[in-house]
């Protein structure tokens, strides 16, 4: 009977370490898992960051294009109110 009951602590604790090893390792898939995922998401971020600049630059650019283009209007339409010249001849 003492051999049986060493047998059953011996098949216990070899029970417990197991189970500690498989959760200890799913722990580790874990972290390597979060590590590939945080650094793609620090990629993502980054063309995010990129494209956002790029749209402000682009936005910028649009702006003094409509800004040159209601300077010039307003010359386009002074013409335009000017009387024709007779041609000569």
């Amino acid at each position: 009977m003492l051999l049986t009951k060493q047998h059953l602590t011996m098949a216990r604790t070899l029970g417990v370490a197991i189970v500690a090893t498989v959760g200890l390792s799913s722990c580790a898939t874990y972290k390597n898992e979060f590590a590939t995922i945080n650094s793609r998401l620090d990629q993502l971020d980054v063309k995010v960051q990129g494209a956002a600049q790029s749209a402000e630059s682009a936005n910028q650019s649009a702006q003094q294009a409509n800004q040159r283009l209601d300077q010039i209007e307003g010359r386009v339409q002074q013409l335009e109110r000017v009387p024709g010249r007779k041609p000569r001849g």
